[in-house]
């Protein structure tokens, strides 16, 4: 009988193998771990420089590590020998799919690997197009997103604490890699994918119209702090000192929250002594100010339940500020099924997100990450054919551990 294919591992059966560090392309291995690709972190033995990066269990373990490398296989080999190396080219050349960030290294180019694999799909991430490098905090103080960013009165960069490049770049990584298995199923033929972290920033921000605003109109974005560009979005605080981000971007929106706050009539009086058309959200948001200063009293004389009974009953978009601490005890984490309860060795238990796409209504769970080099054995016998033998004598001479 013919078995059914997992519609929720449509990569199963993909090898690939990744030589990685930071986030970018570890997230993009870990997502196609988490569509059924069996993917193959190989790490200089001791550790890439991510090995140990904060935070840290009290073991002194990895809590970032392990989260970026969930559900892959781990080998550990002297990249720095030709032995190492020449291993490292055969787990490649069986996998056919090489990720990485680790740029420069004549070894694992994809000029020296096609001549062993002629379909090979070589996935690599850089800093700059130019050649340079760069990471997400670099490659965002140049893109101009820090200069906005912040409390209006402010004049000094801020930067977001959010990788938002790195994360964006692992996506593109891994739907990069996805992409290149379907061209290479239907022509027979690899690939060589580039991806700069800089233009997935740059590109971005074009997307985004920033870019654009500056080159059309001559007008740079201003700081505006909590607001919402373009729309009317404000935070707001309770009586008992919790603070609300409001959103309101239809004309229904808006009508519920002047009826909320029981504004209505001082936002017409508002608007007519202004010259204002409050049904055009261009028009909220330049008098944003004014209109805060209005629904502000309602929000300072409530408390934070009083709040959120209020709002949940209407049509206005809202949400609590929460601290990632009370974010982990929320329902949107402890009910959502998106989290299971993962067993991570020398972390501990706790709930660990899976791929965030439910196919046909499910979540795939979390599994675990390895410890660094775990796998090495069950690799090389697996993917190469070694022997047991052939693996400790490796191990002997350092090339693997």
């Amino acid at each position: 009988m013919t078995s059914v294919p997992d519609p929720a591992r449509p990569l199963a059966g993909v090898r690939i193998t990744e030589i990685s560090s930071f986030v970018a392309v570890p997230l993009a291995g870990m997502t196609l771990a988490q569509l059924g690709a069996e993917v193959v972190r190989v790490d200089p033995i001791g550790g890439a420089a991510d090995y140990r990066r904060w935070p840290l269990a009290d073991g002194g373990d990895s809590i970032y590590w392990a989260g970026l490398n969930k559900g892959k296989r781990s080998v550990a080999a002297d990249m720095r020998s030709a032995e190492g190396q020449e291993l490292v080219q055969r787990l490649i050349v069986d996998s056919g799919v090489l990720v990485t960030n680790v740029a420069g290294r004549q070894w694992h180019s994809y000029d020296t690997l096609v001549q062993l694999r002629p379909d090979l799909i070589h996935v690599e991430v850089s800093g700059r197009a130019d050649g340079g490098t760069g990471v997400d905090y670099t490659v965002n103080a140049g893109i101009g997103f820090p200069m906005v960013t912040g409390p209006a009165e402010l004049s000094a960069p801020v930067n977001h604490v959010l990788p938002a490049w790195d994360v964006a770049c692992g996506i593109y990584a891994a739907l990069a890699a996805v992409t290149a298995l379907r061209h290479r199923d239907a022509t027979g033929q690899g690939q060589r994918v580039s991806i700069p972290l800089e233009n997935v920033a740059l590109a971005t921000a074009g997307n985004l119209s920033f870019f654009t605003e500056a080159m059309v109109n001559g007008t740079a974005r201003e700081r505006i702090g909590n607001s919402v560009y373009g729309q009317y979005g404000q935070d707001f605080v309770s009586s008992d000192g919790v603070a609300f981000m409001v959103v309101a971007l239809t004309g229904r929106h808006f009508r519920d929250l002047c009826e909320l706050t029981g504004t209505t009539k001082s936002v017409a009086a508002l608007a007519q002594t202004l010259g204002a058309d409050f049904t055009d959200e261009g028009s909220r948001y330049q008098h944003r100010d004014a209109l805060t200063g209005l629904f502000s009293e309602w929000f300072g004389d409530h408390t934070a339940d009083e709040i959120t009974a209020a709002l949940t009953e209407t049509s206005v978009l809202w949400e609590r500020y929460r601290t990632f601490a009370e974010a982990v005890t929320d329902a949107k984490v402890t009910s959502n099924p998106l989290f299971t309860r993962l067993d991570q060795p020398r972390i501990g238990q706790y709930l660990a997100p899976g791929l965030p796409v439910a196919v046909n209504g499910a979540y795939a769970p979390a599994t675990a990450a390895p410890a660094l080099g775990d796998d090495t054995t069950g690799v090389l016998t697996e993917w190469l054919g070694l022997s047991r033998d052939d693996v400790a004598r490796l191990a002997e001479t350092g090339t693997v551990a």
